[in-house]
């Protein structure tokens, strides 16, 4: 998984660069956040997803 990787902006904007629709990537980005939040964790999870 990525909990051993520290955050890299370079890997949000290429995450955020995918040709997905804003309305989708905006709930990837809130959902993946959220889960973050609450597990307390550097990584979501879900890596390649915007917000993780």
């Amino acid at each position: 998984m990525c909990a051993s990787e520290k955050p890299d902006i370079k890997a949000v904007i290429r995450n955020l660069k995918n040709p997905v629709p804003f309305w989708r990537k905006l709930g990837f980005f809130i959902k993946n956040i959220l889960i973050k939040i609450i597990k307390f964790q550097n990584c979501c999870g879900y890596p390649g997803e915007p917000g993780c």
